[in-house]
């Protein structure tokens, strides 16, 4: 019988440290291109619907993220479920809210890149925004990394402020809320862009960063998007993507770095490489190491996949009284 598992409960049985495992072993087999293809969006009218499929390689589930909208609804808004299929039964297992697990996949995915990228004392951890996706980052950076200190900028200081109380107390790091971008990613052995411009204009420039500093980009996933300015791609040596195809061909960023001049794609490699050893030496010679991400359905299955065992085991997990037709072959 299928299950559910909701928001609330992937939260209260969420783990960084098994969540980055989980997806350190799944980027660590043989890469299968066709076993992660491109997200798929379908628009019409007022409504989209946006899919990533995925059928990671020693994984038990494999399955699918749907998030969809009409912008046109009395009450508009974006619900997110992973559906699981389980191999070893064939049969649908169940079914997560993805909302809060989105956020935890892309964190968790950036750690386990950040793990093979940066110095084991990398410093300083400059992040620049304050809201879910820079504290679900800063947690997941902290599992991997000990931190000497956290600058925190973002343009509204009761924001920054707040945030930088709240980890101090929850991480046990001095964390500062910085007057200015600049003074955040000074002498930063790491620096997390996590937010977007209302403009669409840059937040980081690559003259701010000190080199050997690993940079981690995750707000530019489609083509109007804008985080990194071409600066920061330019003097970037080694570029390492969870989705190569989508981070080059499909971000603000990277279109903005072609359009002026700047070949990408050879610098650019998988988290897939990262993870199997194969960039070591490249990022090891590296001054100006980056990590792309735009998300990708092997994420949000391998994630799902381990919420999922861990509500059940926790009794977390709602049955439901469905069954589904089943066609034998």
């Amino acid at each position: 019988m299928p299950v559910f598992v909701s928001s609330d409960a992937a939260a209260t049985v969420f783990d960084w440290k098994a969540a980055i495992s989980a997806l350190r072993r799944a980027y660590g087999a043989p890469e299968e291109p066709s076993a992660t293809p491109p997200r798929t969006i379908a628009s019409g009218g007022d409504a989209w619907l946006r899919c990533l499929p995925a059928a990671p390689s020693g994984c038990r589930y494999f399955g699918a993220k749907l998030m969809g909208m009409a912008t046109e609804a009395a009450d508009p808004g974006v619900q997110y479920v992973i559906v699981l299929y389980d191999r070893q039964t064939s049969r649908i297992a169940g079914f997560v809210d993805g909302e809060k697990v989105t956020g935890y996949r892309t964190a968790a995915t950036s750690a386990a890149a950040l793990d093979r990228m940066a110095a084991v004392r990398p410093g300083k951890l400059a992040v620049l925004g304050s809201g879910l996706e820079a504290m679900m980052h800063t947690r997941a950076f902290a599992a991997v990394r000990d931190f000497d200190e956290i600058a925190i900028f973002s343009p509204t200081p009761d924001k920054r402020e707040a945030l930088a109380a709240q980890l101090t107390a929850e991480l046990g790091v001095p964390c500062v809320a910085a007057d200015a971008p600049e003074a955040a990613v000074h002498e930063a052995g790491v620096v997390l862009a996590a937010a977007r411009s209302h403009g669409e204009k840059p937040i980081l420039y690559g003259d701010w960063i000190s080199p050997g500093a690993v940079t981690v980009s995750i707000g530019s996933t489609v083509p109007s998007q804008r985080e990194i300015d071409v600066s920061v791609i330019a003097q970037s040596d080694v570029i390492v993507c969870d989705m190569v195809h989508e981070v080059v061909e499909e971000t603000g960023d990277m279109i903005a770095a072609r359009e002026a001049g700047h070949k990408v794609a050879g610098r650019c490699h998988s988290i897939g490489k990262l993870i199997a050893g194969d960039l070591d030496d490249r990022i090891a010679r590296a001054r100006f190491p980056l990590f792309k991400s735009v998300g990708g359905g092997l994420q949000d299955v391998v994630v799902a996949g381990m919420v999922l065992d861990r509500a059940r085991t926790a009794g977390l997990a709602t049955e439901l009284p469905i069954a589904f037709s089943t066609k034998l072959v």
